[in-house]
């Protein structure tokens, strides 16, 4: 997902914290950039777990980053509302 640049990065990691937000329904209390920071971080968290589980993710393509992006940015928001114990704020 390195090889992407930063306009990838940008553009699958709002993508992907758009998506994840509808998903966990805490798309009401989030905007645009903060979809973009949760897509991005949820790239990294989501790489990082498949990883883990031997899942070859350098090599992916586009839309494998995506939907790494999207797994990582659902478990994410989902780490955040049961810490946070809210469902509308990231």
């Amino acid at each position: 997902m390195l090889g992407l640049g930063i306009i990838g990065w940008i553009i699958i990691g709002g993508l992907a914290g758009w998506i994840g937000s509808k998903i966990m329904k805490t798309d009401a209390s989030m905007g645009i950039i903060l979809n973009i920071v949760v897509g991005i971080i949820g790239g990294l968290l989501g790489g990082y777990l498949l990883k883990l589980f031997g899942v070859d993710v350098d090599g992916g393509g586009l839309i494998f980053s995506f939907l790494t992006c999207l797994l990582g940015a659902v478990i994410l928001l989902f780490i955040v509302k049961a810490v946070t114990g809210r469902s509308s704020r990231v």
